[in-house]
């Protein structure tokens, strides 16, 4: 019998439950999309100009390690600009490859074997098995849709036990879209301070908050030096494919963080710095002319779920839905398969988010409006055939 040289960590790791099912879409004619989070606009042109010009005047090197100091000096301002909100240049700000890479250096860095991590589910695909390769226990708390999906103070305290280190909290949430006021946010940093629970704050999707102000945790009374602030460029300035976010917090974790990222990483690439650099400092119209459409995308798409019985949260933040789809009688994985085959629309079965989940589906309307409104007359046709 052939020896296994794979890691069992591995092995069990399942996979990206997104890449599965949308491996299947490869090679279909005519499907539209509305499944990976990659926003349909092109990188806005000034943006995309001056990583151009940095490689015509030979920007083509190594960077620190901890990042371009003009690209950290420009979030540093802009985070102080936006939210009164300071973190040192030099020392309390890490240039990452996209806040994935921030997660997990986060998790890399403070986790101790055996340390218990909180995970709130539904969540991004990437919280759980990272932590876990950090060699954390993972302890979910289960958010319910008669809850709106949001995680209140009595469900952390029963979360809350020996061991607890750290908690990975993700708002606008990747894939229900609920976010928090201040005020929300204040009660759960209130739980968290009394137990001495550090908090990874995945905000990458800060600026695409529609209902209210997005409010940083860090700025929470007492909550910055228990705060690792992660956020990037690729969701409101539509730079997915540049590959650039940044890590703030105390010195002693960018530090530590650090210390992995110039062992695997080494630097983010100097023109996609650049790029940041522009998108950062430069004119925010595009910004708010994309969030502005995503406006009127989330109204429609949210609107037409309900009118054909899919029951629908509106999203508070992101570009995502996660509608019941327990009128149809299927599971999440079954109606979005048969919707793939039947109507060539394909959406993520909830399952990839958390296995408690099988009766939902998430969708994004980060794709056009036309291609949103045919997508939606397929739905239709689909429901109506059931």
């Amino acid at each position: 019998m052939k020896k296994t040289t794979i890691s069992h960590k591995v092995q069990i790791m399942p996979p990206s439950g997104i890449r599965v099912f949308f491996d299947l879409v490869l090679g279909m004619k005519d499907v539209i999309s509305l499944g990976v989070g990659e926003p349909d606009f092109v990188t806005p042109w000034h943006i995309r100009e001056s990583a151009i010009y940095s490689i015509e005047e030979g920007y083509t090197s190594y960077t620190s390690n901890k990042g371009l100091v003009k690209l950290r000096t420009y979030v540093s301002q802009d985070l102080k600009k936006r939210f009164g909100l300071h973190y040192g240049v030099e020392d309390e700000i890490l240039i990452t490859v996209g806040v994935s890479e921030a997660v997990d250096l986060a998790l890399r860095a403070l986790v101790n074997p055996g340390d218990k991590v909180i995970v709130c589910s539904p969540s991004y695909v990437s919280y759980a098995p990272v932590a876990e390769l950090a060699g954390a226990e993972v302890t979910k708390i289960i958010l319910r849709s008669g809850n709106g999906f949001k995680l209140t103070p009595d469900d952390l305290k029963k979360a809350i036990g020996p061991g607890t280190k750290a908690i990975i909290f993700n708002y606008p949430c990747n894939p229900t879209g609920v976010s928090y006021t201040k005020t929300e946010l204040s009660a759960i940093n209130r739980v968290l301070e009394r137990h001495g629970i550090l908090v990874i704050s995945d905000e990458v999707y800060d600026e695409l908050t529609y209902d209210f102000a997005h409010t940083p945790f860090a700025t929470l009374p007492g909550a910055k030096e228990r705060t690792l602030y992660l956020n990037g460029f690729s969701k409101a300035y539509a730079m997915t494919g540049w590959r650039v976010g940044y890590a703030c917090g105390p010195k002693d974790i960018i530090a530590a963080m650090t210390k992995i990222h110039q062992y695997t990483i080494m630097c983010v690439p100097i023109m996609s710095q650049m790029a940041a650099c522009e998108a950062v400092a430069g004119t925010r119209k595009p910004v708010e002319d994309m969030k502005q459409e995503y406006q009127r995308r989330r109204e429609f798409v949210v609107g037409r779920l309900n009118e054909m019985g899919l029951s629908c949260h509106k999203p508070q933040g992101t570009f995502y839905v996660f509608p019941s789809v327990k009128k149809s009688k299927m599971n999440g994985m079954d109606f979005a398969s048969r919707l793939l085959k039947e109507k060539k629309v394909a959406v993520v079965p909830g399952t990839a988010f958390g296995s408690e989940y099988d009766g939902h589906i998430r969708i994004s309307f980060a794709t056009g409006f036309d291609k949103l409104r045919e997508a939606m007359d397929r739905m239709e046709e689909y429901m109506k055939g059931l």
